[in-house]
C-alpha cells in the first residue's frame, strides 16, 4: 500500500482480529516445502466459507527444501484460505535475492495481499516497498519481528526470538546446565542468530555456537557428533528446529555423550521424543497459528479494514515451553501436523 495511506499514519484505533480463535480448526491436507510455487485450496477444512469476493493472497517464505516445519505453517494458511474464499499461492526460497524475486512475481500478478517472512530483511526491503507503492497490503510472519515496522508492513505474527532465546537460557539455568552448544542451521538468518544470542545472554554457563549445513542432514549429524566427541564438558545440546533435534539424538548416541537435548519448535516426532525423555523440552511458536493469522489478517483488512496491533505491536504466538508435564495436551494436534 502507499505509505501515506498506512493505518499508522491515519490514527485509526487498532482492532485485534477476533478470528484468531478459529485457528484451531484442523486442515485435512498436507504439503511439501521448497522453492516450488503452488496453489493451495485447503479443501479438507470443516469450516464455514466466506461469501466475500474471491481474492488471491501470496505467501512467500524463506523455507529450505525438505524443512517440514513449513508444512505446519501452510496448513494454517490453507485453513484460513478455505474459510475466507481465498486463492492461496505459496512459494519459497531460502536465498534472500531469490525470495525477493518471488515477491516481485506476486506484485506482477497483481495479488490482493502478500504475507512474507523477513529472514534476510535487507534483501527484502526494496521489493516490500514496491508492493506497498503498488497498493498491495503486506503482512509479516515467523521471521522479521525487529524489521517489520521499519519496512512499513501492516502487521506481524510470530515469536520474538530474542525473548524466546532468553527464556531458553533461563531454563538451562534452572536445570543446572553448565555448557551448551547452540546449533544454527543457516548462518546469518536473523531469527536463528537471535535465538542463540538470547540463550547466551541469560545462560550463566558456557554457550558455544555451532554452525551446520541445514540442507544436509548427514552433515548435521556428523558435525554435532564431532563436537560432542571433541568436548566432553558439553552437557546440553540446543537445536533450533524439531528435525534437527531428531538428528541430534542420533549424534549424541554416536558420540557416546551424556549430554541432554532441548530444542526450539515442535513436530510429531519431537513430541514423541519428549514423551520418551530424549528431548527435555521444546519451545513452541505455534507455526499453524502464524500461517492462519497471516492469511486471515489480509482478508480482514481487505473486507473490513481490521488490522491487529494498530501497526505498532506484533501479535506474539510464542514462546511456550512443552515438556513432559504438558506434552500430552498437544500430542493429539501434533499427530495431525497442526502443532
Amino acid at each position: 500500500m502507499d505509505r501515506t495511506s498506512h493505518p499508522r499514519s491515519r490514527g485509526i484505533v487498532p482492532v485485534v482480529a477476533a478470528a484468531a480463535a478459529a485457528a484451531l480448526l484442523v486442515a485435512g491436507c498436507s504439503s511439501s516445502s521448497g522453492g516450488k510455487q503452488s496453489d493451495d485450496s485447503g479443501s479438507g477444512v470443516s469450516a464455514g466459507k466466506a461469501t466475500t469476493p474471491r481474492m488471491t493472497i501470496a505467501m512467500i517464505t524463506h523455507a529450505a527444501p525438505g524443512d517440514t516445519f513449513w508444512d505446519t505453517i501452510r496448513k494454517g494458511a490453507q485453513a484460513a484460505a478455505a474459510k475466507d474464499n481465498v486463492k492461496l499461492v505459496y512459494s519459497s526460497d531460502p536465498n534472500g535475492p531469490n525470495q525477493s524475486n518471488l515477491v516481485q512475481n506476486a506484485i506482477d500478478q497483481k495479488v490482493d495481499g502478500i504475507a512474507v517472512t523477513l529472514a534476510k530483511p535487507d534483501a527484502m526491503k526494496a521489493v516490500v516497498g514496491t508492493a506497498e507503492k503498488a497498493g498491495i497490503p503486506v503482512v509479516g510472519f515467523n521471521t522479521g519481528v525487529q524489521d517489520w515496522k521499519k519496512q512499513g508492513l501492516l502487521e506481524y505474527f510470530g515469536q520474538d526470538e530474542s525473548i524466546a532465546g532468553e527464556a531458553f537460557g533461563r531454563k538451562l539455568n534452572e536445570v543446572g546446565a553448565k555448557h551448551t552448544i547452540c546449533v544454527i542451521m543457516e548462518q546469518g538468518q536473523v531469527a536463528l542468530e537471535a535465538r542463540c544470542a538470547g540463550v547466551k545472554k541469560t545462560f550463566t554457563g558456557k554457550t558455544d555456537i555451532l554452525y551446520v549445513n541445514g540442507t544436509d542432514m548427514p552433515s548435521v549429524k556428523s558435525t554435532i557428533s564431532a563436537k560432542l566427541t571433541q568436548d566432553k564438558s558439553i552437557d546440553y545440546v540446543t537445536t533450533l528446529g524439531a528435525p534437527f533435534a531428531m538428528t541430534a539424538i542420533q549424534s549424541i548416541a554416536d558420540a557416546g555423550s551424556k549430554a541432554k537435548l532441548a530444542t526450539f519448535d515442535l513436530n510429531k516426532d519431537a513430541v514423541g521424543a519428549i514423551k520418551a525423555g530424549k528431548i527435555q523440552w521444546a519451545v513452541d511458536q505455534q507455526p499453524y497459528l502464524q500461517g492462519y493469522l497471516a492469511v486471515d489478517s489480509l482478508w480482514l483488512y481487505k473486507t473490513n479494514g481490521n488490522y491487529s496491533g494498530g501497526g505498532q505491536a506484533p501479535v506474539l504466538t510464542g514462546p511456550a515451553f512443552v515438556d513432559k508435564t504438558n506434552v500430552a495436551k498437544v500430542a493429539e494436534f501434533a499427530a495431525k501436523g497442526t502443532r
